[in-house]
């Protein structure tokens, strides 16, 4: 898979590991990714931060690239906050997709290394969209990015269902997400989640 060299080679960037996932839910939405941040044979860290907060019902979880992942919500969170001063109303979850959207499409020569779940709840309701690293937008019920997804969405896919609560959610993730992490090395050491319902966001987070 790797050219022989005498030097050491590295996986390509996009063997970066990652297990992350989000679930629509009856009464909201669930992000949750594990904590493990690795480059090729190393682990660089076991604390890493995948999951963020955009507003108060809208947040975001990434596989890829921890800097790229933080440049991105940086720049998405000060245009949700500019939306907000101009329109006088919360963004949606929808055009936080597409302004996501639009930002990695501009770079799409030089693209930020990560796949991107954008997830909340609106005037229209709970809702999930998986961005690729050129600007794809994708609506779905459930999704799972990262080195562990193929892991992950089988139990995703075998325990969704359309009301599902968010309590019932964080645990299918739970499941889904030590799965993942059982067979895939760039993934572990714990989860992080958001919890999204029309009363916030809360923040939540396991170690193993």
């Amino acid at each position: 898979m790797f050219k022989e060299d005498k030097e050491m080679q590295y996986p390509p960037y996009y063997v970066l590991g990652a297990t992350t996932l989000g679930v629509v839910c009856s009464d909201g939405v669930v992000l949750a990714s594990e904590k493990r941040v690795s480059y090729g044979y190393m682990v660089l860290s076991r604390g890493g931060k995948k999951v963020f907060k955009v507003t108060d019902h809208i947040g975001a979880a990434c596989a890829g690239l921890i800097s790229d992942m933080q440049i991105l919500i940086r720049e998405l969170n000060a245009y949700a906050n500019l939306y907000r001063l101009d329109y006088g109303r919360p963004i949606s979850v929808k055009s936080a997709a597409k302004v996501l959207s639009n930002l990695l499409f501009s770079r799409r020569l030089f693209p930020f290394i990560t796949q991107t779940i954008v997830g909340g709840i609106d005037e229209e309701g709970a809702s999930l969209y998986t961005l690729d690293p050129l600007g794809s937008v994708i609506p779905d019920k459930y999704a799972a990015v990262g080195s562990g997804a193929e892991i992950a969405i089988g139990l995703l896919e075998e325990g969704y269902k359309e009301d599902i609560s968010v309590e019932q959610a964080k645990d299918l993730a739970t499941r889904s997400i030590k799965s993942a992490i059982s067979r895939d090395v760039m993934s572990g050491d714990g989860i992080d989640f958001l919890l999204i319902t029309k009363d916030g966001i809360r923040e939540e987070s396991i170690k193993f």
